[in-house]
This record gives C-alpha cells, sequence and structure tokens, in this order.
C-alpha cells in the first residue's frame, strides 16, 4: 500500500523539499500550510499536479481545523516541520514564536493523539517532530552536540523549539504518542527564504549591495544541504526508533566570513564583470546573544539507519549559486514581503 504521510509547513523551505521527495519516491502527501510570510505555493509547484499529492490552507494553531484534517486523509505519518524560525524575527517579536512553535505543536500534538487513538491506535503511525541544533545552545572551539547534550537555548527562537521539543517527548511518554525528535544543523539549497544568510549573500552580491557580515564573521555553523535533510527525514520516518532523538548534520563546518568568502569565488567565475564580490563585504553590529558555534555529532543516523550527508559544502554552494541564478523569477516577489532585505533582530544589548 502507498503511505500517506501529512507535512506541515510544506511550502517553506525545509518542508517542501520533504513534498518534493516524497513524492518522487511515490507516497501520497497532505501539505498544511498556513501560507505565512516565508511560505511560497511556488516552492511545490513542481508536484502541485501529481495525484498524489495535496494541499490544505491551514493554521497548526487551530487544533479542530487540524483533527479534521487528519480525520479526511488518514496519514500514516505526521512530519511537524511548520515554525517560525527566523532568529532576528524572534529577536524583535518573540509571542509569535512562542504562539506557533509551542501553542501550534501542542496542538499539533492533540490532534494527532485524538487521531491515533480514534483510528485503535495503529503500530505504524508516527508524529515525527522537526527541531534545530539550536535548542542546545553554544560550543565553544571544541566539541559537538549529541542527541544528549543538555539543552541551553539563547533566543527566543531557539527556546521555542526547546519547549516544543519537550512537549513532544511529554506527548509520547505520558500518552504514548509514536514520536520522533529529530535536531537539524544548518539547512542551505534552493527555495531558501531571501532573508537569510546564504540567499542574503547571493542577492546582495548580484545587486551590488553592500554584503553583511555580523560581528567579524567568526560564528560557525554545520551546513546541511536542504536536499539531504529531506533524504533524513524520511530515513527517519521510515526507520527510525520511536522515542528517539536524532541529530542531522551536514558535517561541514564553516566560519560565516568564509562562507560568504566562498560564495563571494562562486559568484566570480560565474559573474566576472562585477568581480571580485568580496568587496562588498562589510562587517555590521552582531546580532544579540549570537550563539558562537553550532556542531553537530550525526553517529547515531549514521551507525542506526546508515544515513550520512551526500553533498560536501563546495558542491552544495555551487548548485545553491546557480539555482539562484536561474530562478530570479522565484526570488524576485519575495523580496517585496515584509522584513526582507531589512535589519531585523537590534533589539536588545549584544552579550558576546
Amino acid at each position: 500500500m502507498t503511505k500517506t504521510i501529512a507535512v506541515t509547513g510544506g511550502a517553506g523551505f525545509i518542508g517542501s523539499a520533504v513534498v518534493r521527495l516524497a513524492i518522487a519516491r511515490g507516497y501520497r502527501v497532505l501539505n498544511i500550510d498556513a501560507l505565512t510570510y516565508a511560505a511560497c505555493e511556488d516552492n511545490v509547484a513542481s508536484v502541485a499536479d501529481n495525484p498524489n499529492y495535496s494541499f490544505s490552507r491551514a493554521d497548526i494553531r487551530d487544533g479542530a481545523s487540524i483533527r479534521a484534517l487528519l480525520d479526511a486523509h488518514q496519514p500514516d505519518a505526521v512530519l511537524h516541520l511548520a515554525a517560525e524560525s527566523h532568529v532576528d524575527r524572534s529577536i524583535d517579536g518573540p509571542m509569535a514564536f512562542v504562539e506557533t512553535n509551542v501553542m501550534g505543536t501542542c496542538q499539533m500534538l492533540d490532534a494527532a493523539l485524538g487521531y491515533w487513538e480514534a483510528r485503535g491506535r495503529p503500530e505504524g503511525f508516527r508524529f515525527q517532530h522537526i527541531s534545530t541544533d539550536e535548542v542546545f545552545g553554544s560550543l565553544g572551539a571544541e566539541g559537538l552536540f549529541s542527541e544528549t547534550s543538555r539543552y541551553d537555548p539563547r533566543s527566543p527562537y531557539s527556546a521555542s523549539k526547546a519547549a516544543s521539543d519537550h512537549f513532544v517527548r511529554a506527548w509520547h511518554e505520558t500518552y504514548g504518542l509514536p514520536a520522533v525528535v529529530t535536531n537539524c544543523s544548518n539547512n542551505y539549497g534552493p527555495y531558501h527564504f531571501p532573508e537569510k544568510l546564504i540567499p542574503v549573500v547571493i542577492l546582495n552580491a548580484l545587486a551590488g549591495k553592500s554584503i553583511p557580515v555580523y560581528g567579524t564573521g567568526e560564528n560557525v555553523r554545520d551546513w546541511l544541504y536542504v536536499e539531504d535533510h529531506a533524504d533524513a527525514l524520511l530515513t527517519v520516518m521510515e526507520r527510525g526508533r520511536l522515542g528517539a532523538t536524532y541529530n542531522i548534520g551536514g558535517e561541514n563546518e564553516a566560519r560565516n566570513i568564509d562562507l560568504v568568502h566562498k560564495i563571494c569565488a562562486l559568484l566570480d567565475a560565474r559573474r566576472p564583470d562585477a568581480a571580485p564580490h568580496e568587496n562588498l563585504i562589510t562587517f555590521v553590529t552582531d546580532r544579540p546573544g549570537h550563539d558562537m558555534r553550532y556542531a553537530i555529532d550525526p553517529t547515531l543516523i549514521r551507525t542506526e539507519l546508515g544515513w550520512r550527508p551526500s553533498v560536501t559544502l563546495d558542491e552544495g554552494l555551487a548548485k545553491t549559486v546557480d539555482w539562484f541564478l536561474g530562478n530570479e523569477d522565484w526570488w524576485r516577489p519575495l523580496q517585496a514581503r515584509a522584513g526582507v532585505g531589512q535589519r531585523l533582530g537590534t533589539t536588545g544589548a549584544a552579550t558576546q
């Protein structure tokens, strides 16, 4: 039988990658998305006419609507990706993150539990919650985040995701809901909303605008190509242990300043008339509470499920730059959305 999965946030960056890959692998997919500012229906245009694809505009904070959708489509799994995710926006407006990421997740859990129980608690069902490595706080120069790392969120965004992780585990332990949690490192790739670092660098460079780098650019992230992440999520859905947590990393650490230089070099090769693009780099006031380093230990998902990323950072950046160069019709309209292209998250005093 063809498995049916419900994906929340399936018109967003990561969610749409999951939707596209799941359809390509023959799943039936219900895409649940409220179509807020960072969502884009064009992200799933390539599968919109597929008979296995369905879309419903719904808000995860509306538990009754979510339950009705689950009852109508009877998914075998729920992949919960819908979230407010931009750290800078969480600094300026934290309550939206509490409402969506915490309260919305609780509504999802309540709806999924009721649906699962009404169907007689089928063994094959699972609720998969997709989270971030930012819940673990900030690393020094050494060390890696593992599944047992202490939670230490530093921003309203990461605090809201940490809370949602805890609620998922509470529903699993208290009510028996078959749940799995994944925590990923920084994603990048096609359809990346243009307020995040890598699209900002590419699009500002193409426009001849200054490329803003927070602080001194020393902050380190582990970069995960979004299509690799989608593959990992489907792998966990298919074979992961119920009640387990899996950290999903790209095994591609880089300082922000080095990442920016790599992108500039790629653009120099493709748009030599505007080279060197690194002349556009401008250091700006750091983000308040900016975590210094994230890095994932992917041992568990590699040893248990045999998964590891297939794309190196250099390969993924080249693919990403080429995708943005070839898809101006996608990103150009998004630049007019509220907050895009503006410096956000300057409220408060920097702590680093």
